[in-house]
């Protein structure tokens, strides 16, 4: 079989910043351990694999250990690539994926995804995740992630978490934030449950990000800044269930190679 694929660097429109996603295009399903080689041999934080069935696009992601139920970032690289390579013309694209049905639209640039609300809930601060993050945080939230709020954006630029500690804890992911200089908020992202030390610019982590802040601000649309050494940037709307993240994104390269699916 011949697989197509885009390197894209989503949530920005500057190459590379933002997070880089491997987006291969596929005619029918691969069987999950091929895609898990595939995703090791690129060793990008994520490899999205898609094929078209029926109307809708069939959508899976894999860092280079696991699967993993939702990626923002390899979402909207897919999208672009669809869009510009395979639906010319369209304005909207529907994903199918483990976490549901995920509807992208186009305006112009700028690509919005349709992602469920994740809201997290107050927990007791964690002492082993203060330990690995450092610095002073004044709240803790729980969802699939484990949301760390802290009081200012140059706490969460300065924080420097101990790898070796933050690889061992027991969560998915832990995204930390703060109220915004000049943004409405900021945030990074770290994932030991999915072999990724710090990803660059997270989607998924506004399911827990946009509603939290929603209730803190007062407001439902939202600007915001991932503090990675790449930069994200985010154009958030809370809307009922639903969280809409916008972002750009530019792609780096299109390659194309065999795979012999009997072997």
């Amino acid at each position: 079989m011949k697989i197509t694929m885009y390197q894209v660097d989503a949530f920005t429109n500057e190459l590379f910043k933002g997070n880089p996603v491997a987006v291969c295009l596929t005619e029918k399903p691969l069987k999950e351990a091929l895609m898990q080689k595939i995703a090791m041999e690129n060793n990008l934080s994520e490899t999205a694999f898609c094929y078209k069935e029926g109307e809708c696009y069939q959508i899976r992601w894999f860092t280079p250990e696991v699967e993993i139920d939702l990626c923002g970032h390899a979402t909207l690289g897919t999208a672009y690539v669809l869009f510009n390579e395979v639906e010319q013309g369209k304005k909207q694209i529907t994903f199918k994926s483990q976490s549901g049905e995920i509807i992208v639209t186009r305006n112009k640039e700028r690509f919005t995804l349709s992602f469920p609300v994740r809201e997290g809930r107050a927990i007791t601060p964690r002492t082993d995740i203060i330990k690995a993050l450092g610095g002073n945080p004044i709240a803790f939230y729980e969802s699939r992630d484990v949301m760390v709020v802290y009081e200012t954006e140059e706490e969460i630029a300065n924080l420097k978490p101990d790898v070796g500690l933050v690889n061992r804890l027991d969560v998915f992911g832990i995204i930390v934030t703060a109220k915004g200089n000049e943004v409405d908020f900021v945030s990074r992202y770290f994932a030991p449950g999915c072999g990724v030390f710090e990803d660059p610019a997270t989607g998924s982590s506004h399911c827990t990000l946009v509603p939290y802040w929603a209730k803190i601000l007062g407001k439902n649309q939202f600007l915001d800044k991932q503090l990675s050494k790449r930069v994200g940037t985010f154009y958030c709307e809370l809307k009922e269930d639903k969280v809409y993240i916008s972002g750009e994104a530019i792609q780096l390269f299109k390659t194309s190679f065999e795979i012999d699916l009997n072997k």
